[in-house]
């Protein structure tokens, strides 16, 4: 178990933060996968007081930790008090309760954590709608994982106790406010179907904009298109499809979206939150898969972006490889020629202005003309 004082914890809130290699994670850039789950962290507007780094050899049903890791955990967390735990891994129910209880501090796993940045990030009704879902259903399965927990004092045998009544109720008010998100979501979605239609019919075609978070995509999409959509340097930055028409000088292209991107270890729950807004790729005649060229993992990025639209059936849609941020590289580590073999068609480019997306426009022009 190693330990990493990170800031003054006389003057911040006091969290810990647990990256966790485990079987399931290990194929993962450890060092990528683990500055990721900081960077979501600081998304998150957390500043973490300290981190541990354990590695597990196998997953404990109950507790996530083995018992030794437990016991090493619970001795370090005895005397420092912390205000929260956050944990890299996707935790079940039962998982998140036992660890609650023995480090008498609240947790929170992966899937909450990023579901605090989408519930930061959404701005569209829709988007908002979707993410209030994901969090409805969310606190709906650890619920309904409490039940053998809840206290069932008062009653007696063939009768429900106090606990078990008051958890039926508030699943049933869970119940009600996922039908009435629904229903609003799916009238959202008939506006977005009417509006895909009407685009549809006027033969314009359509270019989707997809790759891991933080690649450059909304920054992209601004620069093509003239636009001022959010462009931040942070995971999540967005959220909400937003679609532009591409015209470069008289000629019009079509046009192009920005997509919510994607991470390693998504949870499947949190994908399956956002189908509505990712449905839009399933229409789109090309996928510019945008990649930052610049960071190390670029091509563990690309995986995840493949799995990912194959999840969602958008991996037969032609695809052109944008390598973004040749400016933050030295020319000379970019390999050409396994570009050439494993990327093609690709284009070099850096997104923040038009001159140096002169390459891309060219091919978009080129694949307009076909």
């Amino acid at each position: 178990m190693s330990t990493k004082n990170l800031i003054d914890t006389a003057t911040q809130v006091s969290v810990l933060i647990i990256s966790v290699q485990t079987p399931q994670n290990k194929t993962f850039d450890s060092e990528s996968y683990f500055q990721e789950f900081r960077n979501l962290v600081k998304t998150s507007g957390v500043n973490p007081t300290e981190e541990l780094y354990l590695k597990l050899r196998s997953i404990d049903y109950s507790y996530f930790f083995t018992k030794g890791k437990l016991s090493e955990l619970i001795q370090f967390c005895s005397d420092k008090n912390f205000d929260e735990i956050i944990i890299s891994e996707p935790l079940t129910t039962q998982q998140v309760k036992n660890l609650k209880e023995s480090l008498n501090t609240p947790i929170i796993d992966r899937t909450e954590l990023i579901l605090r940045i989408f519930e930061l990030g959404a701005q569209s009704a829709e988007g908002k709608i979707q993410v209030e879902m994901a969090f409805l259903k969310h606190k709906k399965s650890r619920l309904v994982g409490y039940g053998m927990f809840m206290s069932q004092q008062g009653g007696t045998i063939s009768s429900k106790g106090p606990g078990e009544t008051a958890k039926e109720k508030a699943i049933q008010h869970l119940e009600r406010s996922i039908t009435q998100a629904r229903k609003e979501l799916a009238q959202l979605e008939k506006t977005r179907d009417i509006q895909r239609k009407r685009r549809l019919e006027s033969a314009a075609p359509h270019i989707a904009i997809v790759g891991y978070t933080n690649a450059g995509k909304s920054t992209l999409l601004n620069t093509l298109t003239n636009s001022t959509i959010l462009a931040e340097d942070k995971l999540f930055a967005t959220l909400d499809t937003t679609t532009r028409e591409l015209r470069f000088g008289t000629k019009k292209i079509g046009t192009i979206s920005d997509t919510v991107g994607f991470i390693q270890n998504l949870p499947h729950s949190l994908i399956n939150a956002f189908k509505s807004t990712l449905s839009e790729l399933l229409y789109a005649k090309l996928l510019l898969i945008v990649t930052d060229i610049s960071d190390k993992n670029w091509r563990n990025h690309i995986r995840v972006v493949q799995k990912t639209l194959e999840e969602i059936g958008a991996h037969t849609i032609p695809v052109l490889f944008v390598f973004n941020k040749i400016d933050q590289i030295d020319p000379k580590e970019i390999n050409l020629e396994e570009l050439e073999t494993f990327y093609k068609p690709y284009t070099l480019i850096s997104a923040i202005n038009k001159q140096d997306c002169q390459p891309l426009i060219g091919l978009l022009t080129s694949w307009k003309a076909k």
